[in-house]
């Protein structure tokens, strides 16, 4: 019988993970990861469009397997360890000793921040993998931005006589030559940015940077401005620490775990969680998941109705529960990250569906414990179990996804607002601005002759755009 590449991937699901090409004789051509295996895979199905040696194995190909992960750096991390161990004949990446790039804090009196391949064994804090080079430089920028820790050699910071140039521009503490009075606190504060702990240091910048204003200290409040911009910037890359257990996340086998734990079964399992800045554009948001993995079709994002519950968390959760289980999809399971509290609002609000809270404990990621549906509390879940990494993974997609949301909402509230002060500059124009500058920022600094060279804005308007920025009268 002759099979079609397609019948081989026609149940290939909507989920991260790796995939595993085999020939006839069952010898293992190529190992690929994939954000999402179905959409990957379907993009082999035209064979014109791969490259010469995927042309080549794609002819070869009689089988092929998937392993779904709980996230897409985790298939990343599995995927470069099969390739590693397993040696597929057509996979001419990371078979000659490289791997993708991770970064590292060393184990010394300054940590220094540097870019990172090779085993995790070798480093005692490692955190990626990251995509591309460029993404980590990205990272390591905002690292030195915000926590000013250094990245030369120990040979080079023990021949200094004199700060260098990068603590001259304010990307480092100068630990050469300089004493040190908050630089352990400053690599705490990187570990919990490369965990992807940003948003608590975000909200703590941003009332410091109140302070500093209401203080006439602009200076100050100019530092608190600019690390806000960079976090908010960088955060959004999914920077979570690199743990080599996690790539092992069976997903199917963990949902039959969490299914005896709590004595129900689970088609399909929502997790809530709720995100704002001091009350300040309040969102929420569910993830939901099955025996396949993430299901997609199910995720919701909520803005909240009703304002008199703005920066109330309880009362938030209560909305935005309430709404989800009106409105579908129907829920097997229901997840909350938060502790008693939340517990008790989302269990009086769907009565009739299980209850489970995540509570964070005194330390994140490592301190986790869970209220369950009957209101106990269980402490005592191995951290390594396949159980322990469902549920952060699961409470981790949540926290991302509404965090996302969130700088959406806010990011769009802060164009509109500066903007709209402005008579006579409605969508169109606003669009053109953006599309022509690439952010409100720039479009504030932009001179006369700038803003007229926008397309279909108009001498007039430019004239009250600069006139609104720089309070002169044209």
């Amino acid at each position: 019988m002759n099979i079609q590449f397609s019948d081989l991937i026609e149940n290939s699901p909507n989920a991260p993970g790796i995939y595993k090409m085999y020939d006839a004789d069952g010898t293992l051509l190529y190992v690929g990861k994939a954000k999402n295996l179905s959409k990957r895979l379907n993009q082999y199905l035209d064979i014109s469009k791969l490259e010469p040696h995927k042309q080549v194995m794609r002819t070869l190909v009689s089988r092929v397997d998937w392993d779904i992960t709980a996230t897409e750096s985790d298939a990343l991390l599995l995927e470069q360890n099969l390739i590693k161990t397993l040696k597929p004949k057509y996979n001419i990446m990371l078979t000659d000793g490289k791997m993708y790039p991770m970064i590292a804090l060393t184990a010394s009196e300054y940590p220094r921040l540097l870019k990172f391949r090779g085993k995790i064994s070798q480093r005692r804090d490692v955190y990626g993998p990251y995509p591309s080079v460029s993404a980590l430089n990205e990272t390591i920028k905002t690292i030195q931005k915000v926590c000013k820790l250094r990245t030369c050699t120990d040979t080079f910071m023990r021949n200094r006589a004199r700060p260098c140039l990068l603590y001259q521009i304010g990307r480092c503490s100068g630990p050469c030559t300089i004493p040190q009075k908050d630089y352990s606190e400053n690599v705490q504060l990187a570990r919990r940015i490369l965990t992807g702990d940003s948003e608590p240091i975000i909200a703590d910048l941003t009332e410091q940077m109140k302070k500093f204003s209401d203080a006439m200290d602009f200076e100050s409040a100019a530092q608190c401005r600019d690390k806000i911009a960079a976090l908010t910037q960088t955060s959004n890359r999914g920077m979570r620490q690199n743990r080599a257990h996690s790539a092992n996340l069976q997903w199917a086998e963990s949902i039959n775990d969490l299914e005896n734990w709590l004595g129900i079964k689970i088609e399909c399992a929502g997790v809530f969680d709720n995100s704002h800045l001091f009350g300040k554009n309040p969102v929420g948001a569910m993830i939901t998941f099955g025996h396949d993995g993430f299901i997609k079709t199910g995720y919701r994002h909520f803005k909240l109705r009703d304002a008199s519950r703005a920066g109330n968390d309880i009362a938030m959760m209560a909305e935005f529960v309430s709404r989800a289980t009106a409105r579908g999809p129907k829920l097997d399971l229901i997840i909350v990250d938060g502790g008693p509290a939340q517990w008790n609002i989302a269990h009086k609000t769907a009565p009739n569906i299980p209850i489970l809270g995540v509570t964070k404990g005194e330390v994140r990621d490592g301190d986790e414990h869970f209220i369950m549906p009957d209101g106990s509390v269980c402490r005592d879940l191995a951290k390594d179990s396949r159980l322990f990494l469902l549920l952060r993974a699961v409470r981790d997609e949540a926290h991302r996804f509404v965090i996302t949301f969130h700088r959406t909402v806010r990011a769009k509230k802060m164009t509109s607002s500066v903007l709209d002060e402005i008579e006579g500059i409605g969508p169109t124009r606003k669009k053109a601005l953006l599309t022509h500058f690439g952010s409100v920022r720039a479009i504030t600094d932009a001179n006369l002759d700038a803003l007229l060279k926008v397309p279909g804005l108009g001498k007039a308007a430019a004239k009250k755009i600069y006139a609104h920025f720089h309070s002169e009268v044209i």
